[in-house]
């Protein structure tokens, strides 16, 4: 009983046992022909699955189709067969799709007569820890694809510094294959030549757990060069002692050239450097960066020859020969716009025939030159590495020239704008002269060398005679074409030493520096007979002439202003004397041109404050003395200056532009009074007034004119506008169109000092006159003077045939009235009859003449 108790407690412990061990572990009972016999609730539960699914089935059909018929299924029946067990991860698919991982081991059954009966199939689920192992080498792959995949070298060292892994990028940036480098430093491999010291300092800061930076010119297996950012991380394991290092170098070797040479460069050029020590400058960090070569830029001058323009290390004989020689760029570069990879042999090469021996001496073999090209394509200089030895340049002088070919084109392009805008600036565009600015600029600069020096100084102001009227005439083409030759006249009289510029118009302005009175005498002499020499302009023969003044360091001034001002001085009493001669600065003339100054000053406060006034002069009637007319006359009585005649305020005027509004004073004034006078019934039949060529410019005259007079309540016929003769030569558009409208309008013209100027018939039919005025100089010597009475008479007669009324002025005797009168003049005014007076004053004389 007891045995029995015994051996039945041990079977139901057995059974409870294999209950606990089938609630935990999957078993599957499979045929030798792999149909599934039998599977446990663990299984079914597993999958997912009902016994239905599973038994009778083959077992391949719960597994994934991509693996299902691998031939590692029949390795795993034939050990089987042989009596081994099998055990494997085996990918299942549960009833919901999912994929499920099983840790299964197989074990044979064997028949009484030792053949396979059937397998049984023990398995464990290991689903999660599978996942995080396939997670795992998902990152490990994506790292890995990373690591190859980017442009960036990866270099892993041990906790000796030795490489133990590189990715893809190293082997393509520096040429090594893997197993090349594995177990190298990379120092010692790729910066050779970087100091010791520097690489401690490398490890150290690794070693601290610090991130390690730098940018270094490294090189790669051919002997490449690059220029890369290399940053460096220390990993460690879980105790905090230095395991790994991890590296990653970029490569920067065209940012870096750009941050090493242009940045130099480009603020070299801002700070408005000289060309060409911002050129030696761009060779000597070209030479840092590649010790192997010698730098130097070549520029093309006009004449397309090559000029050296920076060479600071190549040697200095060398560089005068090229210089010497000439040769031109389009030898050196050849026919084709393309840059060049051929080096060339210093030795062998034709062009360098002449300076063989010198190179040769100097140890230098080769030379590589590239254009440089301007945005157009047009080659403006030559960019040239000369070596030691004969070597075609690798990638790295490659990059390095195309940076430098580039700051090479701005910065020969930047010169030659400089130099426009300084033309620009600086320079006449008519003449090419310096102007105004650069005159100043360059007359203070030799004034100053003189006073330190204690030298002599002259300063030439000349000014073209008759330049208006040959603008005016021929035409502004032509009067260019005369300032051009004028101003070569000039400086072909003139030394290198001495300063020629123009100042505007037709005034151009030498300095002489060691000049004295004498010699300047000489200089001015020469200047005006080379400008005399006559010359066909516009089809035209022309004779220049200039008037020139002089003034004279220390004694005239010790600054341009006031040297220039003075020889402006000397220049018109030189005009004023006789046009073509010179005069020196006397200080006589400095006082007249403060008294002008003055007097200018005065007539602008005048005009506006009703100072002037008009006085009258009578135009007489020949035969019985009536009054014909009253010319208006301008007289002022400075407070100050005192009486001022009008010969000198009118010119004033003239010079500064007061012309127009005294003109336009005279005409309102002169109405005034004749409306005044009208109203009265104060016999005056009309009154004269006189205007300068300058007015009549104005196309706003006749408007101005017709209100004057409608404001008066006068006609147009009662209003005379005196003109001079030198309205005939001004070709001024504006003065034709004027004159015909006025005439139009009924106001009466009159050619006033007729007979001492310009006078032609041609140009006289062309006027809408109706009236001439001989001037007194005729009638001056009408008595004695037999010319004096033929040309009064020709001017008569001349106004008959163009149906004018002559008047003669300046009639001071019984004697000049009757001859006048006897050659059939009508009418005339001058002393003899009345001499210039105020309104109210006319008014007496005018019943005095009533009465008689």
């Amino acid at each position: 009983m007891k045995t029995g108790t015994s051996s039945s407690s041990q079977s139901d412990a057995d059974q409870r046992w294999l209950e606990t061990i089938g609630r935990a572990i999957a078993v599957l009972e499979i045929s030798t022909d792999g149909v599934v016999l039998e599977a446990n609730a663990c299984f079914l539960s597993d999958q997912g699955l009902t016994r239905d699914q599973v038994v009778g089935k083959h077992h391949r059909l719960f597994r994934p189709h991509s693996i299902a018929d691998k031939p590692a299924d029949d390795e795993v029946w034939r050990t089987l067969h042989q009596g081994g067990r099998v055990s494997r991860q085996i990918e299942c698919v549960a009833g919901n799709g999912d994929t499920v991982w099983l840790q299964a081991t197989y074990s044979p059954i064997f028949d009484a007569q030792g053949a396979l009966e059937r397998v049984i199939e023990f398995a464990f689920d290991v689903t999660p820890h599978i996942q995080r192992e396939l997670a795992a080498r998902g990152r490990e792959h994506l790292l890995s694809l990373v690591a190859n995949q980017t442009d960036n070298a990866i270099i892993i060292t041990d906790m000796a510094w030795h490489i133990i892994y590189v990715n893809a990028a190293f082997t393509r940036m520096f040429g090594y294959e893997p197993a090349e480098v594995l177990g190298t430093i990379p120092s010692t491999l790729l910066t050779p030549y970087t100091p010791q010291s520097t690489v401690q300092n490398v490890r150290q800061t690794l070693q601290e757990g610090r991130p390690q930076r730098s940018d270094d010119l490294v090189y790669g297996k051919q002997g490449q060069r690059y220029w890369c950012s290399i940053t460096g991380n220390a990993l460690r394991n879980e105790k905090g002692e230095l395991q790994h290092t991890v590296s990653v170098l970029t490569d920067i070797t065209d940012a870096k050239m750009h941050e090493v040479i242009q940045r130099r460069v480009l603020e070299a050029m801002v700070q408005e450097g000289p060309l060409a020590d911002v050129m030696n400058l761009l060779c000597r960090e070209v030479e840092q960066i590649a010790p192997e070569v010698l730098a130097s830029v070549l520029k093309v001058d006009e004449a397309g020859r090559l000029a050296t323009l920076a060479a600071p290390s190549l040697p200095e004989a060398l560089v005068q020969r090229i210089d010497q020689t000439g040769l031109s760029a389009a030898v050196w570069c050849g026919d084709t716009p393309a840059v060049s990879d051929t080096v060339v042999d210093l030795l062998t090469d034709e062009r360098w025939t002449p300076h063989r021996d010198l190179v040769a001496t100097l140890g230098l073999r080769a030379c590589w030159s590239t254009p440089i090209r301007s945005k157009e394509g047009r080659v403006v200089g030559i960019f040239a590495f000369y070596f030691c030895e004969l070597a075609r340049p690798d990638d790295f002088l490659h990059r390095l020239v195309a940076v430098c070919q580039q700051l090479c084109a701005l910065a020969l392009e930047r010169e030659v704008a400089q130099s426009q805008i300084r033309q620009l600036v600086f320079y006449d565009p008519l003449t090419a002269l310096p102007n105004r600015s650069l005159l100043h600029i360059q007359a203070e600069q030799a004034i100053a060398t003189a006073l330190r020096h204690q030298d002599s100084l002259a300063v030439l102001f000349i000014d073209l005679d008759r330049f208006k009227q040959i603008n005016d005439t021929l035409g502004h083409p032509a009067g260019d074409a005369l300032l051009c030759t004028m101003a070569q006249r000039i400086r072909d009289q003139t030394r290198n030493a001495d300063v020629v510029g123009r100042l505007s118009g037709d005034e151009f302005v030498v300095v002489l520096p060691e000049c004295d009175a004498v010699q300047a005498t000489d200089v001015a002499e020469r200047i005006q007979a080379a400008l005399a020499v006559p010359f066909l302009l516009a089809d035209v023969t022309v004779t220049p002439s200039a008037s020139i003044g002089i003034s004279l360091l220390p004694n005239d001034g010790q600054d341009m202003e006031t040297l220039l001002r003075r020889a402006d001085m000397a220049m018109y009493q030189a005009k004023t004397k006789s046009r073509g001669t010179f005069s020196f600065f006397r200080e006589e003339m400095n006082l007249a041109a403060q008294e002008k100054l003055a007097l200018e000053s005065a007539l602008r406060k005048a005009l506006p404050a009703g100072d002037l006034r008009l006085h009258y002069q009578p135009q007489v009637d020949l035969n019985d003395r009536r009054v014909y007319g009253l010319e208006a006359l301008a007289r002022w009585h400075h407070p100050t200056l005192g009486h001022i005649p009008p010969t000198r305020f009118v010119a004033v005027a003239q010079e500064c532009g007061l012309i127009t509004e005294l003109g336009r004073w005279a005409v309102n004034e002169a109405c005034r009074q004749l409306g005044d006078w009208k109203q009265r019934g104060v016999p005056v039949p009309g009154v004269s007034v006189n205007l300068s060529p300058t007015n009549f410019h104005d196309l706003d005259l006749p408007r101005m004119i017709a209100e004057i007079l409608q404001h008066h309540g006068l006609i147009p016929g009662s209003l005379t506008l005196e003109i001079t003769e030198d309205v005939l030569m001004d070709a001024n558009p504006s003065t034709l169109t004027t004159l015909h409208a006025l005439h139009a309008q009924g106001v009466r013209l009159s050619m006033d000092d007729f007979g001492i100027g310009y006078s032609s018939l041609s140009y006289l039919r062309r006027l809408p006159l109706n009236e001439l005025k001989l001037d007194k100089s005729f009638v001056r010597d009408l008595e004695h003077d037999h010319t004096s009475r033929a040309l009064s008479n020709a001017v008569l007669r001349i106004g008959e045939s163009l149906n004018l009324t002559v008047v003669a002025e300046g009639v001071e005797t019984e004697a000049q009235r009757e001859v006048l009168l006897e050659m059939g003049y009508r009418a005339a005014q001058g002393y003899l009859f009345a001499r210039p007076m105020p309104a109210d004053t006319l008014e007496a004389w005018l019943m005095v003449v009533r009465e008689h």
